[in-house]
């Protein structure tokens, strides 16, 4: 997708505290929105909240990933992980001040803001309107896509759709929805972007599709416990998988690894990286960036695997998945040993995350990973389909093709559409189907930001994490029942105490 204009006018800004909003020299919302040009320019600073800010970190660069990965058996921080409030989330013993919460709250909300802007002014500038309509869907798509996020995190969480018409205060105090009221709004913008274009070419390679919003609204029937419709949804976007050519890629390691297959045919929709992205410091220019980099060798890097026994022993040595989500071993330069077998420094104490490093060298210094972060891929389709189907009753043919297409790539059977009688689930009750499904989301999608949005869906966070242990301690211990939402962030509550009351379990 083309590379995103900074916009540097007042009225694109996210949230902030200075009421001075039109400083000396700015343009106004009214001078920008004239164009066609105009209207892609402010698209492309939707997506930026995706990917850059100046100061941190992007949110899906690593900010959403503290929250979704690192609070899980999934990951830990590491040794070298310095941030208290890291440490604090890693640990699930996090308090309402917590600066990893309350950042990805203000990026998620200032992507909110961005996408507002867009869809209230686009309808007004001159030039094609089928262009227009499709700007305004891509902003709803992402709208979408940040609510989504937040109401899983937060619950109830303001719901605002429009930009604010003054800038004032109380302009901005905007109470806490209902999460259905949010549900609601999120299917009926992801409903809209099904009318975006099936397909793009050239420099839009990578914005949101029609195959892009209905892949979401799956996800979003699942999270909601609607497996009718979330099985009636995937199973249209299988049958109708070649309008938007979706398919398994053979290789596991082509989806993260090689920058050339980015956006592939099974990337539905990934948050577009590239290198020198940022501009102006080097994290946020890549994807995952500090679990990209680990310094000397033999250095625990800030990000590790919770430990080998709740990640890297848990895959059978003939998935494939292991060797692209982990590094056991880290390759020696000399390349081999006397007796010609390959040479290898001592093992780390657990294993390693590999699976955005696209070169091994990376390893030794930091560099930008160009690398896009997947936010639906058709594996994720077909363990949808799975899922669904499991949770309304006894697996059906359909349902068991579907997670064993996934295990035929894991497995190298290729093809993925052949039965392989060594890899394929059958003969399963309901509850060992359901449990099999979800052993494979754990497989396949390490460290891309789904484990506790999973957990918490299927009510097992405290069950699954509590005993994880590294050297004998336990590494989430503090995790109870609050850890099902995470806090109102407590800047939020200073700004807002009435319209933001905080979730159970937080003492401000």
């Amino acid at each position: 997708m083309k590379k995103l204009l900074i916009i540097a006018v007042a009225f694109i800004a996210g949230a902030c505290t200075d009421l001075d909003l039109e400083p000396s020299g700015s343009i106004t919302k009214e001078q920008f929105f004239q164009t066609e040009d105009d209207g892609i320019a402010a698209i492309n600073g939707v997506y930026q909240s995706l990917t850059y800010t100046a100061q941190e970190q992007a949110l899906y660069g690593r900010n959403l990933y503290f929250l979704t990965d690192m609070g899980t058996d999934y990951a830990a921080a590491g040794a070298s992980a310095s941030n208290f409030h890291v440490q604090s989330v890693s640990k699930l013993a996090i308090v309402p001040a917590n600066d990893r919460v309350a950042l990805v709250w203000r990026q998620i909300y200032n992507g909110i803001n961005r996408a507002n802007v867009a869809i209230d002014n686009i309808p007004d500038i001159s030039g094609d309107e089928a262009l227009k309509n499709r700007l305004i869907n891509e902003a709803r798509f992402i709208r979408a896509l940040l609510f989504y996020n937040a109401v899983r995190l937060w619950g109830d969480v303001p719901l605002p759709l429009h930009e604010a018409q003054k800038y004032d205060v109380a302009e901005l105090k905007i109470g806490r929805t209902a999460k259905e009221t949010v549900y609601q709004q999120i299917i009926t913008d992801l409903v809209a972007a099904q009318e975006l274009p099936d397909a793009y070419t050239g420099d839009d390679i990578g914005r949101p599709t029609s195959g892009s919003a209905y892949a979401l609204l799956a996800d979003v029937y699942l999270t909601r416990k609607e497996y009718d419709r979330a099985a009636e949804t995937a199973q249209f976007i299988i049958d109708n998988a070649s309008r938007w050519g979706y398919r398994l890629v053979d290789k596991f390691s082509d989806l993260f690894t090689n920058p050339a297959t980015k956006n592939g045919p099974e990337h539905i929709f990934s948050v577009q990286f590239e290198n020198g992205q940022s501009g102006v410091t080097g994290s946020t220019g890549q994807t995952l960036a500090s679990t990209s980099y680990y310094g000397p060798v033999g250095i625990e890097p800030p990000d590790v695997p919770a430990s080998d026994e709740a990640g890297y022993l848990r895959f059978d040595p003939a998935d494939t998945r292991r060797t692209v989500s982990y590094l056991k071993q880290y390759p020696n330069p000399i390349g081999l040993n006397e007796d010609g077998t390959p040479a290898y420094y001592p093992p780390y104490p657990r294993a390693l995350f590999i699976k955005w490093v696209s070169s091994i060298t990376k390893f030794t210094g930091r560099g930008a990973d160009p690398i896009n972060f997947p936010v639906i891929r058709y594996s994720e389709i077909l363990l949808i389909l799975a899922e669904a189907i499991g949770e309304q009753g006894a697996p059906t043919a359909a349902a068991y093709e579907a997670v064993n297409q996934v295990r035929r790539r894991a497995f190298g059977k290729l093809p993925v559409t052949a039965a392989s009688p060594e890899v394929d689930l059958s003969g399963l009750t309901q509850q060992q189907f359901i449990q099999a499904v979800r052993d494979e989301r754990f497989f396949e999608f390490v460290q891309e930001g789904k484990r506790w949005f999973d957990l918490v869906r299927w009510g097992t966070l405290v069950e699954a994490i509590k005993d994880v242990e590294y050297n004998g301690s336990k590494l989430k211990e503090a995790v109870s029942d609050r850890s099902y939402l995470y806090p109102i962030p407590q800047e939020q509550r200073e700004l807002n105490p009435d319209g933001l009351p905080q979730n159970p379990g937080y003492a401000d």
